[in-house]
């Protein structure tokens, strides 16, 4: 989650990581070079990774890129980023884009749970375990929308279904602090 993995180069210039950002696709570049790969096509439109082609909807920069905002080629290049993220970060496009996203958050949300240097305000830290805890009891209890004792296998549905909501929903309230971390207002 802080950076790269180790012995990784960015796959847009090859070279070692400047300024490293992690894609919602969980891919890692250059800052600059997706920056490069944004103003190449469409200004008005987000870039597509150009390793698996998904649409990048939010940039993360690593906690060492962050560390060196002082430095004033490093903000220029947070700074772009930053408008990037305010255009095209606020919100995925649709169920499909949640979907794409949804391991690259909750797998950052989950190390940003663990983390003890890392601190979530205490109100989403509060929202996460309540909607856990409340999927948790809905799928442990006999009262269901579609009794499993009824309808067998097919009475499973409705337990992934609210799990799959339960998910989407943490995702969402991650997504936001991270937009309003490395995005803006």
């Amino acid at each position: 989650m802080d950076g790269p993995p180790a012995n990784d180069f960015c796959s847009v210039c090859h070279s070692n990581f400047k300024i490293p950002c992690q894609a919602n696709c969980s891919h890692w570049f250059c800052g600059d070079c997706i920056m490069l790969v944004w103003h190449h096509g469409s200004a008005l439109q987000p870039c597509k990774c150009p390793l698996c082609r998904r649409q990048i909807t939010l940039l993360v920069p690593g906690e060492a890129s962050l560390s060196q905002r002082h430095d004033p080629d490093v903000a220029e290049i947070l700074g772009k980023v930053q408008t990037y993220n305010r255009l095209f970060g606020g919100h995925a496009n649709g169920l499909f884009q949640r979907m794409q996203d949804l391991p690259f958050l909750l797998r950052r949300l989950l190390r940003e749970l663990m983390d003890p240097q890392r601190s979530l305000p205490l109100v989403i830290r509060a929202r996460v375990y309540i909607a856990m805890i409340l999927s948790v009891i809905y799928i442990v209890s006999p009262i269901d929308i579609i009794p499993e004792g009824i309808l067998g296998i097919v009475g499973l549905l409705d337990d992934l279904l609210i799990v799959l909501i339960c998910f989407l929903h943490v995702a969402a309230i991650y997504r936001s602090i991270l937009y309003f971390r490395h995005g803006g207002s």
